[in-house]
């Protein structure tokens, strides 16, 4: 179970999986314009939505999650602004989407993030 109080970003754009924990660390730091080590969780999903990895850092390493649907493919959010490199979710939306199940069509919009990495 994910507390609610962590920010879950949702990378929009497919990236290679085979990418390493540094790897997709500078793809957050370049698209997402988050540090990596800032105690969020970063979701990706690969071109054909069949396999998801999250990245998160403990406190004292980096830890991944890697999924694969037995069939079927991952959902997106549905409400992507056009032109965002990522989206926020909520902790609910990410156990939906984890599931393979589609998030509510009722979700709120998702702005386009301009946040700078602190």
């Amino acid at each position: 179970m994910i507390p609610g109080h962590v920010a879950i970003y949702f990378v929009t754009g497919p990236v290679d999986l085979r990418w390493s924990f540094d790897v997709l660390s500078g793809v957050v730091k370049e698209r997402v314009r988050q540090d990596p080590r800032a105690g969020a969780i970063f979701v990706f999903l690969n071109k054909r939505r069949t396999r998801l990895k999250a990245l998160f850092y403990d406190r004292t390493g980096y830890a991944m999650l890697y999924k694969r649907l037995d069939r079927g493919t991952f959902p997106i959010p549905v409400v992507i602004s056009p032109g965002a490199e990522h989206v926020v979710v909520s902790a609910n939306e990410l156990d939906l989407i984890l599931r393979g199940l589609d998030v509510p069509t009722a979700t709120r919009a998702r702005k386009k993030s301009s946040t700078q990495m602190h």
